[in-house]
């Protein structure tokens, strides 16, 4: 595989990744009522609405001119993105949301393979743009993870699982063992 097909191959498995990620996050974020959406779990916490905006901002912040801006903007207020006196409604904060994913997927399916030997600044850190690419795939897992987290909490009972559900492996994946080369 030479290295165009293996970056369009790179570029295809991180797009699928974030597609992923924001499916996984709107699941989460629909199975709790809308009081549960700025819900802290202590005074240090993150409700699932702080983690939305936070997220929101720093899509929007290194996805817009991706290939030619620092991905820290200078209007970015990353501060304000945890101010605990900012609320929205569902509709607000999805909206949100979406508008942080649009910012990614367009920035995202453009790219092709020489793109990834580009070299952009975050927060004056001079990166690849596969690296970049990378650093957020995990930054935004993590934060879906805790989102997901977050809604699994306070669904309590209710919670429908997002994968495979307890006591249902068997069910959803069986080993197929491959078969003996003849005269073993």
């Amino acid at each position: 595989m030479g290295d165009d097909d293996l970056g369009s191959e790179y570029l295809k498995a991180a797009l699928f990744e974030f597609e992923r990620l924001k499916r996984q996050g709107e699941k989460a974020i629909a199975q709790v009522d809308d009081a549960a959406l700025e819900h802290r779990l202590d005074p240090e916490a993150n409700s699932i609405g702080i983690l939305v905006r936070h997220l929101a901002g720093n899509m929007r912040s290194r996805w817009t001119d991706f290939l030619t801006t620092d991905g820290e903007k200078p209007d970015r207020n990353r501060d304000s993105e945890f101010d605990l006196a900012v609320t929205q409604s569902r509709a607000e904060l999805l909206a949100t949301w979406e508008a942080g994913w649009v910012c990614v997927l367009a920035a995202l399916r453009p790219l092709t393979s020489a793109d990834l030997r580009a070299r952009v600044l975050i927060r004056g850190e001079e990166l690849s743009s596969l690296e970049a690419i990378n650093r957020q795939v995990g930054h935004y897992a993590t934060h879906v993870g805790q989102i997901v987290f977050l809604a699994k909490h306070l669904a309590g009972p209710g919670w429908k699982s997002l994968s495979v559900p307890r006591g249902q492996s068997a069910a959803a994946w069986t080993y197929k063992s491959p078969k003996a080369p003849p005269g073993s």
